[in-house]
């Protein structure tokens, strides 16, 4: 504490000269010191890829081009197309994942902040003190006194070993993961939206063919009743319409369930109550058609296509840093500490030059018995990264095993539906021809009850068929890791999210496009890359205010 009196202002500058000089060489050393990261340095680990599809012979195949960024549009399907930009705008999980990345974001300036001085802190008191005349102490001018303080407080951990700055980098890391993570979440709404679509369309079909398949029937119990009355056959042949008929239209209930909880289910990914869609829906008909061909690239590409393999990725890279951060508890943690402020006992001279006080320097703090918990620690994030290692390899394998069954589904089942549309023309020309026969009485009705059952079995087995072509192609688009594109250039939150979050909280200008662009782009570029002058990189940054 400086000492009041005449003297007062020359010792300031005095000891405020001696102080200069240890603590410019402090920060000196700071800063020559920071690029010292302890910790492994992160690479990307070698993905088990394999060299080529194993359908790429196929002409359904094309591997020298990559599938579009709008895959649905190639069904040419308005309706589909609608519900896609319905979905993407208003599906809640998408909205939560694009929450994740903001928080993400504000993670990330935490972990910067840890750059700057850690504890900064002003305070000021007023207490008032009565003394015991017991204590035996010499007795004061009076057992009364007031005292006034205020004063300012900082300390400042410096980063000699790279602790905050990997910590930066696994914030990076960890931001990027949650725009991998919205990707992913984004890519499956697109698919399930597709896939819930042309599961009505199906179910669609199925309910037209129930009915159709109902009023052929009805006719053939028509036939069998009158032949039965004019005694040209038995009751058997009526009553074994009568079970086919009410059979099928046992059917159409059932499948009006599946209609209607299908289309609860898109009214649920489209971000609203189950309501009655006919007006998206009506603007198209029937199964949309797969494309003729679909680009899949090679294997390799998965690695920058597919957003749950950049997460996975990023994981592994956060996790890296962490290892650093715990490898640097094993070192001295260096702090430089100070406290300013003005001090007295009556009012009217705390702001007298005598009034002030200041107390400031260098300080360590190195538990060196508690290093086999502190190693322990280390071994702790170092078996976590290789288990995230060992899902990152993993990640990259089902990813192959996906596009591999989707392309098998894709080229064989459109095999499969051609050889079926040719079932099912001969199993209608074979109704035909067993009611011409059974009315003229050239057969009886088993050859009637045989061909119906033959076509409703076909016509079932077809447009399952037939939706699952598609189906097959969809789930190849979401294998190869398409759609993410759309959100390219927008907010990960609505517009009516961002005005209800600044009504309650200052978000500053974070939630804006341009500082998430700037966010992500930065983390991108990161620490990683960046060893001897990270400390000097991130100095001057500032939040969004």
């Amino acid at each position: 504490m400086l000492v009041a009196g005449d003297g007062g202002k020359h010792n300031r500058s005095t000891l405020l000269g001696t102080w200069r000089a240890p603590w410019c060489a402090l920060v000196v050393l700071a800063l020559a010191m920071g690029g010292c990261m302890v910790g492994p340095d992160y690479h990307t680990p070698t993905a088990p890829t394999a060299p080529h599809w194993l359908d790429a012979h196929s002409e359904q195949v094309e591997t020298t081009g990559q599938a579009p960024q709008r895959w649905w549009m190639v069904f040419g399907d308005a309706a589909l197309d609608t519900l896609v930009e319905t979905a993407y705008k208003q599906n809640l999980p998408l909205q939560a994942a694009g929450l994740r990345v903001i928080a993400a974001q504000a993670r990330r300036g935490i972990a910067i902040g840890g750059l700057f001085p850690q504890t900064q802190e002003a305070s000021g008191s007023y207490t008032r003190t009565r003394s015991s005349l017991n204590e035996g102490f010499a007795v004061q001018p009076s057992r009364d006194f007031n005292s006034y303080r205020a004063g300012f407080d900082a300390a400042w951990e410096l980063d000699f070993w790279g602790r905050f700055r990997r910590a930066i980098e696994a914030a990076d890391a960890d931001l990027l993961a949650s725009v991998a993570d919205y990707d992913d979440v984004l890519v499956s709404l697109v698919a399930e939206v597709a896939a819930t679509y042309v599961n009505i369309r199906v179910l669609e079909e199925r309910l037209a063919l129930a009915h159709e398949n109902a009023r052929i029937q009805r006719d053939s119990l028509d036939i069998a009743s009158v032949r039965y009355a004019a005694g040209g056959t038995s009751e058997l042949d009526v009553q074994q319409a009568t079970t086919l008929l009410e059979d099928t239209e046992a059917d159409i209930p059932e499948i009006q369930i599946q209609l209607r909880q299908a289309l609860d289910s898109l009214s649920v990914l489209l971000g609203i109550p189950p309501a009655d869609l006919t007006d998206i829906l009506s603007n198209s008909s029937g199964i949309p058609a797969p494309p003729p061909t679909v680009a899949v690239g090679v294997p390799a590409d998965l690695l920058e296509r597919r957003p749950d393999v950049q997460r996975a990725e990023r994981q592994l890279a956060a996790q890296s840093a962490r290892i650093g951060i715990a490898v640097s508890d094993l070192l001295p943690h260096i702090q430089l500490v100070g406290s300013v402020g003005l001090s007295a006992e009556q009012a009217a001279l705390f702001f007298e030059g005598r009034s002030f006080e200041g107390i400031g320097g260098p300080q360590f703090n190195w538990p060196i018995l508690n290093y086999g918990r502190i190693i322990n620690g280390v071994r702790v994030q170092d078996a976590t990264f290789q288990e995230l290692v060992t899902n990152y390899a993993n990640t990259v394998l089902v990813a192959q095993q996906e596009v591999e069954d989707a392309v098998v589904g894709y080229v064989r089942g459109a095999d499969e539906v051609m050889h079926l549309e040719r079932s099912v023309a001969a199993a209608n020309r074979a109704v035909e021809l067993s009611l011409v026969q059974y009315r003229e009485g050239a057969a009886d009705y088993t050859r009637v009850l045989n061909s119906e059952q033959s076509k409703i079995a076909a016509d079932r087995r077809l447009t399952a068929n037939r939706g699952a072509v598609t189906t097959s192609a969809i789930a190849l688009y979401k294998a190869l890791g398409g759609g993410w594109e759309v959100r390219e250039g927008n907010d990960f939150v609505p517009d009516d999210t961002q005005r209800e979050m600044r009504a309650r909280t200052r978000w500053g200008g974070m939630l804006g496009t341009q500082a998430q662009t700037q966010d992500v782009q930065a983390a991108a570029a990161g620490t990683e890359g960046d060893r001897s002058w990270g400390f000097l990189r991130w100095r001057w940054w500032w939040p969004h205010w």
